[in-house]
């Protein structure tokens, strides 16, 4: 069955015939033909391909290709010899057109030596260019269609690239703090828990970086304050779980855990790394920004330093960037920009330690967290003297719900003759000393003391963090149960030990974690403390 030709069927072949004329003329002389122009579209895209380095995508190529193939298996083309076609069904011509273009299209780079090699005649370039006229907006549109997909393809390319690039620059900056912070060690100890500690020579170590400090050698142990009753037998006491092995460092070096690049990759800030958050409209000793506390303070007297033995436990804390811990403050200046702070404790903190060990830690700030100041020897200031103690180690043995309880003294104090502010640990171990040029208002003495448990609450998940504070229980609990500090004191101008008195306690959310105080003979001043955080009365 046959279709007459239509009207306009009749001027597509009529303006195909006039196109045929005048490519006949422009190719004569020229070896151009179907299999030059697709070498030459070929020859772009290998280009383009080089740029945006479609070589190295295969699969990606084999997709676009695709795409090509079924774009000439749709497209419609009318440019047929009116010559050739005029008895033959309308249909039958069209299907055979699009046949013949879909066949050049998908064989040209297949045949393009063959066409290159051949004599093309006047009438074989006119023959070809009948075929060609169609293809040449087709291959517009396919040149338009390369680009498109280059650069769409080009742009995971570039990204990748740039993460490269961002991740190199992050390892080069970490790899040259670690390099800074880990100094040379005349010995290394493998800690039970995975911890290595160096036993650095201790006028080597990384406070003596510090401008005013350097060529300086640690100081002598000052004075101890009047009225101190520590037993100073302290051989047989192993606090920490590096000890366990055997080893110790030799006289005249200072144990230091060492720093690796976990543990920069862990936290949320190569440059606030081994520092707390920044304080804005700071309340008591942090930010506020989710830090809930339960503690008992003192203030509105000169105080020269404080000491409590603080009950060690092994809280659980369910968010990387949380923590838990149990210290003293020693506090002067405002709550603002200026606040100076000394702390002291053992705290869990995956974020910096990357496990759930309690920690023994110091802290210090002059400027409310924001620039100055570093847990343990992340940075220059808290000059250790003790072989020891590494600060930032495991504490061991840890208290049991119900069963052995354990606890460590610890004592803050300014020296009356430097002015220096020490630490003391367990049973009069001396573990060293904060420059007093290091702060501002703690030059003169403190304008507060304050004890007790301190928690982040990041409430990552749209509620109240389940962290716990102490043993995870409420001080109602009580002995064995319940967290504890025991014997508070603080020291006078004279340099006086004595009880703490005309105390302040406080809870920022009872209902999550609370606190309760008392006295007697034995313990002196103490208070229970802590909770589990996220309960039903916690939502």
């Amino acid at each position: 069955m046959s279709f007459p030709l239509r009207p306009y069927q009749l001027q597509l072949i009529t303006g195909a015939e006039e196109k045929v004329k005048a490519v006949s003329r422009y190719h004569q002389g020229r070896e151009l033909g179907v299999g030059a122009m697709f070498r030459g579209v070929q020859n772009r895209n290998k280009m383009t391909a080089h740029k945006y380095g479609f070589e190295r995508q295969p699969n990606k190529l084999r997709g676009f290709f695709f795409v090509v193939l079924v774009f000439c298996k749709d497209m419609k083309g009318y440019s047929v010899s009116k010559t050739k076609h005029k008895n033959e069904p309308f249909s039958a011509a069209h299907h055979t057109r699009r046949q013949r273009q879909c066949i050049q299209a998908n064989h040209a780079a297949v045949s393009e030596q063959t066409t290159s090699s051949q004599n093309h005649s006047p009438k074989l370039a006119a023959f070809t260019s009948i075929y060609t006229l169609p293809i040449l907006p087709a291959f517009v549109v396919l040149l338009l269609l390369v680009t498109s997909v280059t650069t769409v393809l080009s742009q995971p390319i570039a990204n990748q690239t740039l993460r490269a690039g961002v991740e190199l620059h992050k390892l080069r900056r970490i790899r040259a703090h670690l390099k800074k912070i880990n100094k040379p060690a005349v010995k290394t100890i493998k800690s039970p828990d995975g911890d290595i500690i160096d036993c650095v020579l201790s006028h080597q170590q990384l406070a003596f970086d510090h401008p005013e400090l350097k060529g300086q050698r640690p100081l002598d142990p000052p004075e101890r304050p009047k009225g101190y009753t520590n037993e100073e037998t302290v051989a047989a006491e192993n606090f920490q779980l590096w000890t366990d092995s055997g080893e110790e460092c030799p006289e005249g070096t200072v144990p230091i855990r060492r720093t690796t690049e976990q543990d920069f990759l862990r936290a949320s800030s190569i440059r606030r790394f081994g520092r707390k958050p920044r304080a804005r409209g700071v309340r008591r000793d942090s930010s506020g920004n989710g830090h809930e506390h339960a503690v008992v303070f003192a203030k509105g007297d000169q105080y020269y330093g404080a000491k409590a033995s603080i009950n060690v436990w092994t809280p659980v804390v369910t968010d990387q960037y949380e923590f838990s811990l149990s210290q003293i403050w020693v506090i002067a200046g405002s709550f603002g920009n200026d606040l100076n702070t000394i702390e002291a404790g053992w705290q869990v903190s995956p974020e910096l330690y990357g496990d759930n060990y309690p920690r023994f830690f110091t802290y210090w700030t002059t400027d409310a967290y924001q620039a100055t100041g570093c847990y343990n020897l992340l940075c220059s200031g808290f000059i250790q003297t003790n072989n020891r103690i590494a600060i930032g180690a495991a504490i061991s043995p840890r208290s049991a719900y119900n069963g052995n309880q354990f606890d460590i003294g610890l004592m803050v104090w300014k020296d009356p003759k430097h002015g220096h502010w020490w630490l003391e640990f367990g049973s009069g171990l001396l573990v060293g000393y904060w420059p007093a040029f290091l702060f501002s208002h703690l030059r003169s003495h403190a304008g507060m003391v304050q004890f007790g448990g301190e928690i982040v609450n990041s409430r990552s998940r749209g509620y109240h963090t389940g962290t716990q504070m102490g043993s995870g229980h409420f001080a109602e609990e009580g002995f064995r149960k319940a967290a504890y500090f025991r014997n508070l004191q603080v020291i006078d101008w004279d340099n006086n030990l004595l009880p703490l008195s005309n105390i302040h306690q406080l809870a920022d959310h009872s209902d999550c974690y609370d606190i309760r105080a008392g006295t007697n003979n034995v313990w002196g001043t103490y208070f229970y403390y802590g909770g589990p955080g996220r309960n039903v009365r916690c939502p």
